[in-house]
């Protein structure tokens, strides 16, 4: 998967937004106000950093060269995947939909509903 195909599937999820509020060089998505995904704009090698529960991302970054803990992110809870190829589409797809969930999960139940109402 590279960027743009990521970009694509970040967008696609109900009630997403994206923006640049750390200047060019990332795109930020949110649900609602709150980040589940940071996109490198101006790197050689494009990087995408999710949300994860923190046990799942220990074993992912021992796992994989390609998987780093969250760059600028708290450690625990982000990991930051080089977009190289080491990890395949279904895997980034599932750790992109797994970083969507846990934050709406998190959000206030009208929020969550809203989300529903409006597609998702």
């Amino acid at each position: 998967m590279n960027k743009h195909q990521i970009e694509t599937l970040l967008s696609s999820f109900t009630g997403s937004d994206v923006s640049s509020p750390f200047g060019p060089d990332a795109l930020v998505y949110k649900v609602k106000g709150k980040m589940y995904a940071l996109v490198s704009q101006n790197e050689d090698i494009a990087r995408v950093t999710v949300k994860c529960k923190p046990e799942d991302g220990e074993v992912l970054v021992s796992q994989f060269d390609s998987i780093s803990p969250g760059y600028y992110m708290n450690k625990r809870h982000w990991i930051t995947i080089k977009l190289c190829g080491e990890v395949d589409s279904t895997l980034l797809t599932d750790l992109a939909h797994h970083s969507y969930q846990l934050v709406v999960a998190k959000l206030k139940k009208v929020e969550r509903e809203s989300l529903l109402i409006n597609g998702g």
